[in-house]
Protein backbone atom coordinates (compact mmCIF):
# COMPACT_ATOMS: atom_id res chain seq x y z
CA UNK A 1 0.00 0.00 0.00
CA UNK A 2 1.02 3.43 -0.72
CA UNK A 3 1.74 5.47 2.13
CA UNK A 4 -0.43 8.17 3.47
CA UNK A 5 -0.20 11.22 1.62
CA UNK A 6 1.20 14.70 2.83
CA UNK A 7 3.38 12.62 5.60
CA UNK A 8 5.98 10.84 4.23
CA UNK A 9 7.59 10.84 0.92
CA UNK A 10 8.09 7.11 -0.70
CA UNK A 11 11.36 6.59 -2.22
CA UNK A 12 12.74 5.77 -5.72
CA UNK A 13 12.22 2.11 -5.37
CA UNK A 14 8.85 2.15 -3.41
CA UNK A 15 7.30 4.51 -5.57
CA UNK A 16 8.53 2.22 -8.56
CA UNK A 17 6.52 -1.05 -6.96
CA UNK A 18 3.50 0.81 -7.21
CA UNK A 19 0.42 -0.45 -9.21
CA UNK A 20 -1.52 1.66 -11.32
CA UNK A 21 -4.42 1.20 -8.77
CA UNK A 22 -2.07 2.32 -6.00
CA UNK A 23 -1.18 5.41 -7.84
CA UNK A 24 -5.08 5.78 -8.73
CA UNK A 25 -5.84 5.61 -5.07
CA UNK A 26 -2.92 7.80 -3.77
CA UNK A 27 -3.90 10.41 -6.26
CA UNK A 28 -7.85 10.35 -4.81
CA UNK A 29 -6.54 10.37 -1.21
CA UNK A 30 -4.12 13.42 -2.06
CA UNK A 31 -7.76 15.13 -3.85
CA UNK A 32 -9.55 14.37 -0.97
CA UNK A 33 -6.91 16.04 1.35
CA UNK A 34 -6.95 19.31 -0.64
CA UNK A 35 -10.90 19.02 -0.50
CA UNK A 36 -10.83 19.23 3.08
CA UNK A 37 -7.55 21.89 3.04
CA UNK A 38 -9.66 24.19 1.25
CA UNK A 39 -12.79 23.99 3.06
CA UNK A 40 -10.52 24.16 6.33
CA UNK A 41 -9.18 27.36 4.80
CA UNK A 42 -12.41 28.88 4.05
CA UNK A 43 -13.70 28.61 7.28
CA UNK A 44 -10.69 29.93 8.55
CA UNK A 45 -10.97 33.11 6.48
CA UNK A 46 -14.92 33.44 7.09
CA UNK A 47 -14.08 33.07 11.31
CA UNK A 48 -11.57 35.57 10.60
CA UNK A 49 -14.04 38.21 9.21
CA UNK A 50 -15.81 37.60 11.64
CA UNK A 51 -13.48 38.70 14.25
CA UNK A 52 -11.94 41.62 12.42
CA UNK A 53 -15.91 42.82 12.32
CA UNK A 54 -16.27 42.31 16.00
CA UNK A 55 -13.06 44.16 16.97
CA UNK A 56 -14.31 46.99 14.82
CA UNK A 57 -17.71 47.13 16.04
CA UNK A 58 -16.30 47.44 19.96
CA UNK A 59 -12.56 48.91 19.51
CA UNK A 60 -12.65 50.55 15.29
CA UNK A 61 -14.13 53.45 13.63
CA UNK A 62 -17.69 52.77 12.53
CA UNK A 63 -17.59 55.13 9.45
CA UNK A 64 -17.49 53.35 6.46
CA UNK A 65 -15.02 55.62 4.63
CA UNK A 66 -12.85 54.53 2.73
CA UNK A 67 -8.91 55.84 3.85
CA UNK A 68 -6.80 55.88 0.56
CA UNK A 69 -3.36 55.07 1.40
CA UNK A 70 -0.87 58.00 1.10
CA UNK A 71 1.53 58.56 -1.25
CA UNK A 72 5.01 57.19 -0.18
CA UNK A 73 6.19 59.68 -1.90
CA UNK A 74 4.48 62.90 -0.16
CA UNK A 75 5.69 64.59 2.24
CA UNK A 76 3.43 65.24 5.18
CA UNK A 77 2.32 69.12 6.13
CA UNK A 78 5.33 70.50 8.03
CA UNK A 79 7.93 68.06 6.74
CA UNK A 80 10.98 70.00 5.37
CA UNK A 81 13.71 68.27 3.29
CA UNK A 82 16.80 68.35 5.28
CA UNK A 83 20.31 67.21 4.30
CA UNK A 84 21.81 64.72 6.03
CA UNK A 85 25.28 66.24 6.18
CA UNK A 86 24.24 69.78 6.81
CA UNK A 87 25.23 70.65 10.08
CA UNK A 88 22.83 72.57 12.60
CA UNK A 89 22.52 76.13 12.73
CA UNK A 90 24.68 78.30 14.58
CA UNK A 91 22.90 79.60 17.82
CA UNK A 92 22.11 83.32 18.28
CA UNK A 93 21.59 85.28 21.63
CA UNK A 94 18.87 87.27 22.18
CA UNK A 95 18.94 90.01 24.43
CA UNK A 96 16.25 89.41 27.46
CA UNK A 97 12.89 91.45 27.00
CA UNK A 98 10.26 92.15 28.75
CA UNK A 99 6.86 91.20 27.35
CA UNK A 100 4.36 94.33 27.40
CA UNK A 101 0.80 93.04 28.76
CA UNK A 102 -1.86 93.04 26.63
CA UNK A 103 -4.70 95.74 27.38
CA UNK A 104 -7.53 94.88 25.21
CA UNK A 105 -10.59 93.34 26.65
CA UNK A 106 -11.93 91.51 23.59
CA UNK A 107 -14.56 93.72 23.30
CA UNK A 108 -13.74 95.76 20.07
CA UNK A 109 -17.37 96.32 19.11
CA UNK A 110 -20.76 94.70 19.96
CA UNK A 111 -21.16 92.20 16.62
CA UNK A 112 -18.05 90.13 17.03
CA UNK A 113 -19.48 89.12 20.44
CA UNK A 114 -22.69 88.44 19.48
CA UNK A 115 -22.97 84.34 19.80
CA UNK A 116 -26.58 84.08 20.14
CA UNK A 117 -30.27 85.14 19.52
CA UNK A 118 -30.45 88.02 21.47
CA UNK A 119 -34.75 87.78 20.50
CA UNK A 120 -34.36 84.18 21.94
CA UNK A 121 -32.13 83.99 25.19
CA UNK A 122 -32.35 86.39 28.01
CA UNK A 123 -30.23 88.81 28.92
CA UNK A 124 -29.29 90.04 32.64
CA UNK A 125 -27.00 93.37 32.50
CA UNK A 126 -24.70 93.80 35.01
CA UNK A 127 -23.29 97.55 35.17
CA UNK A 128 -19.12 97.80 35.91
CA UNK A 129 -18.21 100.98 37.67
CA UNK A 130 -15.15 102.52 36.34
CA UNK A 131 -12.50 102.70 39.20
CA UNK A 132 -11.01 105.58 37.94
CA UNK A 133 -14.34 107.55 38.31
CA UNK A 134 -14.72 106.51 42.06
CA UNK A 135 -14.52 109.61 44.23
CA UNK A 136 -15.54 111.93 41.57
CA UNK A 137 -18.78 114.11 41.19
CA UNK A 138 -20.78 113.74 38.17
CA UNK A 139 -19.62 117.12 36.86
CA UNK A 140 -16.08 116.11 37.22
CA UNK A 141 -16.20 113.25 34.12
CA UNK A 142 -17.96 112.83 31.17
CA UNK A 143 -19.25 109.27 30.08
CA UNK A 144 -18.18 109.06 26.38
CA UNK A 145 -19.05 105.62 25.02
CA UNK A 146 -18.83 101.79 26.65
CA UNK A 147 -17.56 98.78 25.64
CA UNK A 148 -19.86 95.43 25.67
CA UNK A 149 -18.48 91.80 26.57
CA UNK A 150 -21.14 88.64 26.97
CA UNK A 151 -20.49 85.65 29.29
CA UNK A 152 -22.42 82.42 28.85
CA UNK A 153 -24.24 81.52 32.17
CA UNK A 154 -26.28 78.99 33.23
CA UNK A 155 -29.24 79.28 36.30
CA UNK A 156 -29.71 76.01 38.51
CA UNK A 157 -32.79 75.52 36.86
CA UNK A 158 -34.95 77.53 34.54
CA UNK A 159 -38.09 76.49 35.62
CA UNK A 160 -41.28 78.69 36.60
CA UNK A 161 -43.68 78.23 38.70
CA UNK A 162 -46.80 80.27 37.14
CA UNK A 163 -49.24 82.31 40.17
CA UNK A 164 -52.19 83.03 38.51
CA UNK A 165 -53.93 85.42 41.20
CA UNK A 166 -57.87 85.62 40.95
CA UNK A 167 -60.17 88.01 42.51
CA UNK A 168 -62.87 87.02 43.97
CA UNK A 169 -65.75 90.04 44.40
CA UNK A 170 -68.94 91.06 45.32
CA UNK A 171 -71.06 93.06 43.56
CA UNK A 172 -72.90 95.60 45.82
CA UNK A 173 -76.03 95.91 44.06
CA UNK A 174 -76.72 91.99 43.81
CA UNK A 175 -74.46 91.14 46.74
CA UNK A 176 -73.36 88.34 43.62
CA UNK A 177 -70.19 86.74 44.28
CA UNK A 178 -67.91 85.98 41.31
CA UNK A 179 -64.33 84.42 40.90
CA UNK A 180 -62.73 83.92 37.42
CA UNK A 181 -62.15 80.13 36.69
CA UNK A 182 -58.56 79.24 36.35
CA UNK A 183 -56.80 79.37 32.93
CA UNK A 184 -56.97 75.44 31.45
CA UNK A 185 -54.14 73.63 30.81
CA UNK A 186 -53.88 71.33 27.66
CA UNK A 187 -54.34 68.49 29.77
CA UNK A 188 -57.46 68.84 31.32
CA UNK A 189 -56.87 68.83 35.61
CA UNK A 190 -53.43 69.16 35.22
CA UNK A 191 -50.65 71.39 37.27
CA UNK A 192 -48.43 71.66 34.00
CA UNK A 193 -48.24 74.10 31.89
CA UNK A 194 -47.99 73.88 27.92
CA UNK A 195 -44.72 75.21 28.14
CA UNK A 196 -43.36 72.56 30.57
CA UNK A 197 -45.11 69.73 28.54
CA UNK A 198 -43.81 71.04 25.43
CA UNK A 199 -40.26 71.00 27.06
CA UNK A 200 -40.71 67.58 29.21
CA UNK A 201 -41.17 65.79 25.59
CA UNK A 202 -38.31 68.01 24.20
CA UNK A 203 -36.14 66.92 26.45
CA UNK A 204 -37.38 63.00 26.40
CA UNK A 205 -37.42 62.50 22.76
CA UNK A 206 -35.34 65.51 21.21
CA UNK A 207 -32.38 65.29 23.61
CA UNK A 208 -32.59 62.00 25.20
CA UNK A 209 -33.05 63.00 28.68
CA UNK A 210 -35.11 59.73 30.19
CA UNK A 211 -37.75 60.93 32.59
CA UNK A 212 -36.35 59.44 35.52
CA UNK A 213 -33.55 61.95 34.70
CA UNK A 214 -35.76 65.20 34.22
CA UNK A 215 -37.71 63.56 37.91
CA UNK A 216 -33.84 64.41 39.68
CA UNK A 217 -33.44 67.46 37.58
CA UNK A 218 -36.49 68.97 38.85
CA UNK A 219 -36.13 67.43 42.66
CA UNK A 220 -33.03 69.38 43.06
CA UNK A 221 -34.65 72.53 41.51
CA UNK A 222 -36.99 72.18 44.72
CA UNK A 223 -40.18 71.09 43.09
CA UNK A 224 -41.51 67.63 44.07
CA UNK A 225 -43.70 65.78 42.07
CA UNK A 226 -43.92 62.02 41.36
CA UNK A 227 -42.55 60.06 38.31
CA UNK A 228 -45.85 58.21 37.39
CA UNK A 229 -46.86 61.86 37.12
CA UNK A 230 -44.40 62.40 34.46
CA UNK A 231 -45.31 59.45 32.90
CA UNK A 232 -49.08 59.87 32.36
CA UNK A 233 -48.23 63.45 31.65
CA UNK A 234 -46.24 62.18 28.38
CA UNK A 235 -48.81 59.88 27.52
CA UNK A 236 -51.36 62.41 27.94
CA UNK A 237 -49.96 64.79 25.53
CA UNK A 238 -48.70 62.40 22.97
CA UNK A 239 -52.34 61.17 22.81
CA UNK A 240 -53.52 64.58 21.59
CA UNK A 241 -50.94 64.71 18.65
CA UNK A 242 -52.01 61.21 17.43
CA UNK A 243 -54.18 62.56 14.78
CA UNK A 244 -51.48 64.88 13.68
CA UNK A 245 -48.85 61.77 13.38
CA UNK A 246 -51.45 60.01 11.39
CA UNK A 247 -52.26 62.80 8.95
CA UNK A 248 -48.47 63.16 8.19
CA UNK A 249 -48.62 59.50 7.69
CA UNK A 250 -51.55 60.04 5.15
CA UNK A 251 -49.11 62.65 3.09
CA UNK A 252 -46.85 59.79 3.10
CA UNK A 253 -48.71 57.24 1.91
CA UNK A 254 -49.77 59.37 -0.90
CA UNK A 255 -46.13 60.23 -1.98
CA UNK A 256 -44.57 59.00 -5.23
CA UNK A 257 -41.26 58.05 -4.06
CA UNK A 258 -41.38 56.52 -0.50
CA UNK A 259 -38.26 55.21 1.24
CA UNK A 260 -38.46 52.45 3.98
CA UNK A 261 -36.77 50.51 6.50
CA UNK A 262 -37.06 48.96 10.00
CA UNK A 263 -34.75 49.00 13.14
CA UNK A 264 -35.52 47.53 16.73
CA UNK A 265 -36.85 48.27 19.99
CA UNK A 266 -37.28 46.60 23.02
CA UNK A 267 -41.27 47.17 23.91
CA UNK A 268 -43.15 45.06 26.95
CA UNK A 269 -42.73 42.61 29.15
CA UNK A 270 -41.94 38.68 28.14
CA UNK A 271 -41.36 37.78 31.52
CA UNK A 272 -39.66 38.40 34.82
CA UNK A 273 -36.54 40.53 33.86
CA UNK A 274 -36.97 40.21 29.81
CA UNK A 275 -38.50 42.54 27.23
CA UNK A 276 -39.94 41.44 24.10
CA UNK A 277 -38.54 42.39 20.88
CA UNK A 278 -40.40 44.96 18.67
CA UNK A 279 -39.53 47.06 15.44
CA UNK A 280 -39.83 50.60 14.00
CA UNK A 281 -40.68 51.10 10.59
CA UNK A 282 -39.48 54.78 9.61
CA UNK A 283 -41.76 55.56 6.51
CA UNK A 284 -40.20 58.66 4.60
CA UNK A 285 -42.27 60.86 1.83
CA UNK A 286 -41.45 63.03 -0.88
CA UNK A 287 -42.06 66.22 1.14
CA UNK A 288 -39.32 65.36 4.13
CA UNK A 289 -41.80 63.56 6.40
CA UNK A 290 -40.99 60.72 7.73
CA UNK A 291 -43.31 58.62 10.37
CA UNK A 292 -41.98 56.06 12.56
CA UNK A 293 -44.60 53.54 13.37
CA UNK A 294 -44.48 50.61 15.93
CA UNK A 295 -45.14 46.77 15.18
CA UNK A 296 -44.45 43.49 17.00
CA UNK A 297 -42.49 41.87 14.63
CA UNK A 298 -40.32 42.27 11.25
CA UNK A 299 -43.19 40.17 9.37
CA UNK A 300 -44.01 40.63 5.77
CA UNK A 301 -47.67 41.62 6.28
CA UNK A 302 -46.48 44.82 8.36
CA UNK A 303 -45.41 47.02 5.11
CA UNK A 304 -48.96 46.29 3.81
CA UNK A 305 -50.44 47.19 6.82
CA UNK A 306 -48.07 50.36 6.97
CA UNK A 307 -48.28 51.62 3.25
CA UNK A 308 -51.64 50.23 1.98
CA UNK A 309 -53.09 47.97 -0.68
CA UNK A 310 -54.58 50.93 -2.88
CA UNK A 311 -53.44 51.69 -6.48
CA UNK A 312 -50.06 53.25 -6.18
CA UNK A 313 -49.48 56.96 -8.06
CA UNK A 314 -48.19 56.30 -11.58
CA UNK A 315 -44.55 55.84 -11.40
CA UNK A 316 -44.46 55.17 -7.49
CA UNK A 317 -41.32 54.06 -6.40
CA UNK A 318 -40.48 52.32 -3.29
CA UNK A 319 -36.43 52.84 -2.38
CA UNK A 320 -35.15 50.17 0.44
CA UNK A 321 -32.71 47.85 1.47
CA UNK A 322 -32.19 44.47 0.12
CA UNK A 323 -34.94 42.79 3.04
CA UNK A 324 -36.87 40.50 0.33
CA UNK A 325 -40.42 41.51 1.74
CA UNK A 326 -39.98 44.73 -0.02
CA UNK A 327 -39.74 43.12 -3.34
CA UNK A 328 -42.56 40.97 -2.93
CA UNK A 329 -44.82 43.89 -1.70
CA UNK A 330 -43.66 45.65 -4.55
CA UNK A 331 -44.41 42.94 -7.01
CA UNK A 332 -48.11 42.88 -4.89
CA UNK A 333 -48.73 46.64 -5.37
CA UNK A 334 -47.44 47.54 -8.77
CA UNK A 335 -44.73 49.79 -7.21
CA UNK A 336 -41.41 50.11 -9.29
CA UNK A 337 -39.03 48.92 -6.40
CA UNK A 338 -35.02 50.73 -5.82
CA UNK A 339 -32.32 49.34 -3.78
CA UNK A 340 -30.13 51.34 -2.03
CA UNK A 341 -26.09 51.62 -3.47
CA UNK A 342 -24.73 52.15 0.59
CA UNK A 343 -26.21 48.80 1.57
CA UNK A 344 -24.67 47.21 -1.44
CA UNK A 345 -20.96 49.22 -0.87
CA UNK A 346 -21.20 48.03 2.79
CA UNK A 347 -20.66 44.15 2.10
CA UNK A 348 -17.78 45.24 -0.30
CA UNK A 349 -16.46 47.28 2.59
CA UNK A 350 -16.43 44.67 4.97
CA UNK A 351 -15.00 42.07 2.73
CA UNK A 352 -11.73 43.89 2.91
CA UNK A 353 -10.11 42.21 5.26
CA UNK A 354 -10.22 39.07 3.08
CA UNK A 355 -10.25 40.18 -0.10
CA UNK A 356 -8.38 43.79 -0.12
CA UNK A 357 -7.48 44.64 -3.86
CA UNK A 358 -10.50 43.33 -5.04
CA UNK A 359 -13.11 44.55 -2.98
CA UNK A 360 -11.24 47.81 -3.23
CA UNK A 361 -11.72 47.68 -6.59
CA UNK A 362 -15.47 47.93 -6.57
CA UNK A 363 -15.37 50.37 -3.47
CA UNK A 364 -13.16 52.20 -6.17
CA UNK A 365 -16.08 51.93 -8.98
CA UNK A 366 -19.46 52.42 -6.41
CA UNK A 367 -17.03 55.73 -5.23
CA UNK A 368 -16.90 57.12 -9.04
CA UNK A 369 -20.93 56.98 -8.33
CA UNK A 370 -20.65 59.17 -5.63
CA UNK A 371 -18.65 61.73 -6.81
CA UNK A 372 -21.05 61.64 -10.02
CA UNK A 373 -24.10 62.72 -7.45
CA UNK A 374 -21.92 65.05 -5.51
CA UNK A 375 -21.23 66.96 -8.80
CA UNK A 376 -24.89 66.92 -9.36
CA UNK A 377 -25.96 68.58 -5.96
CA UNK A 378 -22.87 71.63 -6.40
CA UNK A 379 -24.85 72.17 -9.93
CA UNK A 380 -27.90 71.62 -8.43
CA UNK A 381 -29.11 69.86 -11.31
CA UNK A 382 -33.00 68.37 -11.07
CA UNK A 383 -35.30 67.11 -13.49
CA UNK A 384 -34.57 66.03 -16.55
CA UNK A 385 -30.98 67.47 -16.51
CA UNK A 386 -30.21 65.29 -13.63
CA UNK A 387 -31.19 62.46 -15.49
CA UNK A 388 -29.34 63.08 -18.72
CA UNK A 389 -26.37 63.97 -16.34
CA UNK A 390 -26.60 59.86 -14.66
CA UNK A 391 -27.42 58.55 -17.84
CA UNK A 392 -23.73 60.36 -19.35
CA UNK A 393 -21.87 60.09 -16.42
CA UNK A 394 -22.70 57.45 -14.00
CA UNK A 395 -24.76 54.31 -16.14
CA UNK A 396 -20.80 53.42 -17.99
CA UNK A 397 -20.30 53.25 -14.46
CA UNK A 398 -22.68 51.17 -13.99
CA UNK A 399 -22.32 48.98 -16.56
CA UNK A 400 -18.33 48.69 -15.79
CA UNK A 401 -19.06 47.48 -12.49
CA UNK A 402 -21.60 44.73 -13.24
CA UNK A 403 -19.27 43.51 -15.62
CA UNK A 404 -16.49 43.42 -13.45
CA UNK A 405 -18.42 41.26 -10.79
CA UNK A 406 -19.69 39.10 -14.13
CA UNK A 407 -15.63 38.30 -14.85
CA UNK A 408 -14.77 37.67 -11.31
CA UNK A 409 -17.52 34.99 -11.34
CA UNK A 410 -16.07 33.69 -14.44
CA UNK A 411 -13.08 33.95 -14.20
CA UNK A 412 -11.58 33.56 -10.47
CA UNK A 413 -12.30 30.55 -8.31
CA UNK A 414 -13.96 32.08 -5.23
CA UNK A 415 -15.25 30.17 -1.67
CA UNK A 416 -19.32 30.63 -1.70
CA UNK A 417 -18.47 31.52 1.74
CA UNK A 418 -16.12 34.03 1.10
CA UNK A 419 -17.30 38.00 1.85
CA UNK A 420 -16.29 38.70 -1.37
CA UNK A 421 -18.52 35.84 -3.42
CA UNK A 422 -21.36 37.04 -0.92
CA UNK A 423 -21.67 40.73 -2.04
CA UNK A 424 -20.98 40.69 -5.79
CA UNK A 425 -23.71 37.99 -5.31
CA UNK A 426 -25.67 40.77 -3.94
CA UNK A 427 -25.44 43.04 -6.42
CA UNK A 428 -25.88 41.19 -8.96
CA UNK A 429 -29.44 39.47 -8.16
CA UNK A 430 -30.36 43.09 -7.39
CA UNK A 431 -29.22 44.98 -10.77
CA UNK A 432 -32.46 45.89 -11.67
CA UNK A 433 -33.32 47.74 -8.30
CA UNK A 434 -29.83 49.22 -8.06
CA UNK A 435 -30.38 50.96 -11.77
CA UNK A 436 -33.78 52.48 -11.15
CA UNK A 437 -32.31 55.59 -9.76
CA UNK A 438 -30.50 56.49 -13.24
CA UNK A 439 -34.00 56.65 -15.27
CA UNK A 440 -35.69 58.55 -12.56
CA UNK A 441 -34.43 61.75 -11.56
CA UNK A 442 -36.13 61.85 -8.18
CA UNK A 443 -34.83 58.91 -6.54
CA UNK A 444 -32.02 59.19 -4.63
CA UNK A 445 -28.86 56.72 -4.61
CA UNK A 446 -29.15 55.59 -1.60
CA UNK A 447 -31.23 55.48 1.44
CA UNK A 448 -29.34 57.84 3.50
CA UNK A 449 -31.62 60.22 4.14
CA UNK A 450 -33.80 58.10 5.99
CA UNK A 451 -30.75 57.01 7.95
CA UNK A 452 -29.87 60.41 9.29
CA UNK A 453 -33.44 60.46 10.01
CA UNK A 454 -34.20 57.57 12.17
CA UNK A 455 -31.10 58.02 14.01
CA UNK A 456 -32.57 59.29 16.78
CA UNK A 457 -33.94 55.48 17.51
CA UNK A 458 -30.47 54.07 18.20
CA UNK A 459 -29.44 57.26 19.97
CA UNK A 460 -32.54 56.78 22.36
CA UNK A 461 -31.78 53.04 22.77
CA UNK A 462 -28.53 54.13 24.28
CA UNK A 463 -30.60 56.19 26.95
CA UNK A 464 -33.92 55.00 27.53
CA UNK A 465 -33.33 51.46 26.34
CA UNK A 466 -36.46 50.30 26.40
CA UNK A 467 -40.50 50.96 26.16
CA UNK A 468 -42.14 49.45 28.78
CA UNK A 469 -45.17 48.70 27.05
CA UNK A 470 -45.85 48.75 23.45
CA UNK A 471 -48.47 51.60 24.21
CA UNK A 472 -45.37 53.34 25.18
CA UNK A 473 -43.43 52.79 22.04
CA UNK A 474 -45.93 53.77 20.03
CA UNK A 475 -46.12 57.02 21.46
CA UNK A 476 -42.41 57.21 21.20
CA UNK A 477 -43.04 56.52 17.62
CA UNK A 478 -45.49 59.83 17.27
CA UNK A 479 -43.10 62.03 19.01
CA UNK A 480 -40.04 61.07 16.81
CA UNK A 481 -42.30 61.32 14.08
CA UNK A 482 -43.16 64.85 14.31
CA UNK A 483 -39.80 66.43 16.03
CA UNK A 484 -37.77 64.65 13.20
CA UNK A 485 -39.76 66.10 10.87
CA UNK A 486 -39.53 69.50 12.63
CA UNK A 487 -35.81 68.99 12.01
CA UNK A 488 -36.11 68.46 8.41
CA UNK A 489 -38.06 72.02 7.93
CA UNK A 490 -36.09 73.65 10.02
CA UNK A 491 -38.58 74.56 12.78
CA UNK A 492 -37.87 74.86 16.61
CA UNK A 493 -39.68 71.35 18.32
CA UNK A 494 -40.30 73.55 21.26
CA UNK A 495 -42.29 76.43 19.36
CA UNK A 496 -44.14 73.63 17.28
CA UNK A 497 -45.24 71.44 20.50
CA UNK A 498 -46.24 74.86 22.53
CA UNK A 499 -48.65 75.85 19.72
CA UNK A 500 -49.82 72.36 18.28
CA UNK A 501 -50.77 71.13 22.00
CA UNK A 502 -52.95 74.03 22.57
CA UNK A 503 -54.40 74.35 18.85
CA UNK A 504 -55.38 70.75 18.51
CA UNK A 505 -57.91 70.42 20.75
CA UNK A 506 -60.05 73.52 18.80
CA UNK A 507 -58.81 72.76 15.04
CA UNK A 508 -61.29 71.34 13.05
CA UNK A 509 -60.56 68.08 12.58
CA UNK A 510 -60.80 68.04 8.56
CA UNK A 511 -58.10 70.47 8.28
CA UNK A 512 -55.69 68.56 10.77
CA UNK A 513 -53.45 67.98 8.24
CA UNK A 514 -53.10 71.85 9.11
CA UNK A 515 -50.86 70.89 12.43
CA UNK A 516 -48.21 68.48 10.74
CA UNK A 517 -44.72 70.48 10.34
CA UNK A 518 -44.66 70.72 7.02
CA UNK A 519 -47.85 72.69 6.65
CA UNK A 520 -47.82 74.51 10.09
CA UNK A 521 -44.73 75.87 9.03
CA UNK A 522 -46.96 77.86 5.92
CA UNK A 523 -49.84 78.43 8.24
CA UNK A 524 -49.23 79.24 11.60
CA UNK A 525 -45.17 79.62 12.09
CA UNK A 526 -45.33 83.37 11.85
CA UNK A 527 -47.93 83.85 14.62
CA UNK A 528 -47.17 80.46 16.86
CA UNK A 529 -49.75 80.61 20.07
CA UNK A 530 -46.94 80.78 23.07
CA UNK A 531 -47.70 80.16 26.68
CA UNK A 532 -48.61 82.52 29.62
CA UNK A 533 -45.02 82.45 30.77
CA UNK A 534 -44.24 84.61 27.76
CA UNK A 535 -46.25 87.32 28.73
CA UNK A 536 -44.81 88.08 32.31
CA UNK A 537 -42.77 90.84 32.13
CA UNK A 538 -39.27 91.24 33.41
Amino acid sequence: MPPTPLTQLPTREEAARWTADQVVELAGAHLAQQRQFEVIKGECEAMRHQLDWFRRQLFGAKSEKRLVDANPHQMSLGELPVPESSPPPPGQDIAAHTRRARTSDCAKGDASALFFDEARVPVETIEVPNPEAEGLAPDQFEVIGEKVSHRLAQRPGSYVILKYVRPVIKRLDTQAISCPAAPGGVIRGSRADVSFVAGLITDKFCYHQPLYRQHQRLGDNGIRVSRPWLTQLTHGALALLEPIFTAQLDSIRASRIKAMDETPIKAGRAGPGKMKGGYFWPVYGERDEICFVYRESRKAQHIEQILGTDPPPEGAVLLTDGYGAYERYAEKCGLTHAQCWAHSRRKFFDAQSVEPERAGRALEMIGKLYAVEKRIREATLVGEACRAYRIEHAQPVVHEFFAWVDAQFDTHGLLPSSPLTTAMAYVRERRAALEVYLRDPEVAIDTNHLERALRVVPMGRRNWLFCWTEVGAKYVGIAQSLIATCRLHDIDPYDYLVDVLQRVGQHPAADVAQLTPRLWKQHFAANPLRSDLFGISK
